[in-house]
């Protein structure tokens, strides 16, 4: 656990009287137990129960961001700019942080709230690190180019400290709570081959293929020749490097480029996009899946695999604090709207299946990683990007957790309305894997 929960509040302190009234006001109804430490060492403790989290109050600025006007990019931004610090259960203070979202105070509340947090001097922490500022239009080549070099180019160490050994970044497969993060990739893995139900000598295209774990996997247990598409040339450096040292430089190859740029005249007979889709936005989508489509030969299958928002998820009201600091552009949208768009390409949708329990497990584990390097974590990066990883990712878990996110793999199939040829069922697909090493 990250840091250690206070375990009694201190004795009243006649000078915090005010604060903690503001405290019993606000957070008489919070729905989960704990425990508020201000800059001066003095604790306010809420709930029955033992508490889940302290929140650390660096200074009196962050209680007047936290408390007035609260909204997910507030919030995230006192965090990041170490307003704030959470020690223990990081995923629960997103319970809090609901509660203080929902609620909707009278005009005259808020005014008397305001005129208590008036008495809270302190001057805001500097500021060390700014939020993405990209050029042009959404989704041309060259912003989405900004945008996934944004996110990716960090640094390929950074995203050592907490990936498994493959350098999978996206949602593991769980056979079981017990399975550990580079076990639970391997499943995933294996389970994306199967679905696709690859054979040797087949042409596989990976689009987005992030460090290239799919594409050396697929090509070393199924036989296959693949192509890998990245538009961060670090990931595609240390992919090839990793290619070369595995001896597959001849069958599997990586390159910089857009999906839109993969040339018309080169055709595979499976395709594979794993948490790329986000990336490409409503209006992109006809596009993306007119491209899948023609790449593909007759008969080919395209697995697409990707977050999508809850129709019930209320829409955020103004920038969230994700396009801010995490994946500028991004665009999560309903799997009916998915799917609506590979249909009308031709796509024939064969299978659909919902991983977002497994999603919420892969992100604990990779927060887990991350707080367990911490420094190391800070010193390849700054301070402000390890919080912002940190809190995106437990975000994301109480996301999927709540149902609020999800995450599918849809199988579409370029069949003109012919034989899909294709088995009758999926009992191919639910083998054990036979690359399991225990």
């Amino acid at each position: 656990m990250f840091g250690q929960l206070a375990k009694k509040p201190l004795g009243k302190n006649p000078s915090n009287i005010k604060k903690f009234s503001i405290f019993n006001k606000v957070f008489a109804a919070a729905p989960v137990p704990f425990v508020i430490r201000l800059w001066d060492g003095s604790e306010w403790c809420h709930g029955d129960a033992p508490p889940r989290f302290t929140l650390v109050l660096k200074h009196p600025s962050a209680l007047q961001r936290i408390l007035w006007a609260p909204n997910e990019l507030s919030l995230g931004e006192s965090y990041i700019y170490d307003g704030f610090d959470i020690l223990g259960d990081l995923e629960a203070s997103f319970v809090l942080a609901d509660y203080l979202m929902s609620r909707q105070w009278p005009i005259s509340e808020r005014l008397r709230l305001g005129r208590k947090l008036l008495i809270l001097h302190g001057k805001d922490q500097p500021v060390n690190h700014h939020p993405v500022r990209l050029r042009g239009r959404a989704h041309t080549k060259q912003r989405d180019a900004q945008a996934v070099q944004y996110h990716y180019n960090i640094s390929n160490d950074f995203y050592k400290l907490w990936l498994d050994q493959r350098m999978i970044y996206s949602c593991a497969v769980f056979h079981s709570p017990n399975d550990t993060l580079d076990d639970a990739q391997l499943h995933k893995l294996d389970y994306i081959c199967r679905k696709l139900r690859l054979k040797k000598g087949e042409k596989l295209l990976d689009i987005g293929c992030g460090w290239g774990g799919l594409i050396m996997y697929a090509v070393e247990k199924y036989g296959v020749e693949a192509l890998g598409i990245t538009l961060s040339q670090p990931q595609a450096d240390l992919a090839k490097a990793r290619i070369n040292s595995a001896g597959l430089s001849g069958r599997c190859r990586v390159k910089v480029c857009d999906y839109r740029d993969v040339r018309a005249d080169q055709s595979f007979d499976k395709l594979v996009s794993v948490g790329m889709v986000e990336h490409v936005g409503e209006a992109r989508l006809p596009e993306y899946f007119s491209k899948a489509f023609g790449l593909l030969k007759q008969g080919g299958v395209f697995l697409n695999h990707g977050i999508i928002n809850s129709m019930a998820s209320q829409p955020n009201k103004g920038p969230s604090f994700i396009d801010k600091y995490v994946f500028p552009d991004g665009e999560l949208l309903p799997i009916s709207v998915m799917l609506h768009a590979a249909e009308e390409v031709g796509f024939e949708v064969r299978d659909v299946e919902g991983l977002r329990e497994h999603y919420a497990m892969t992100l604990r584990h990779w927060v887990r990683r991350l707080e367990a390097h911490r420094d190391q974590a800070t010193e390849l990066t700054s301070p402000e990007t390890y919080r912002i990883w940190r809190i995106y990712m437990a975000g994301s878990a109480y996301g999927f957790e709540t149902g609020r996110l999800g995450l599918y793999q849809s199988l579409l199939v370029k069949s003109g309305g012919r034989n899909s040829n294709l088995p009758l069922t999926r009992c191919d697909w639910y083998r054990q894997c036979p690359y399991e090493h225990h």
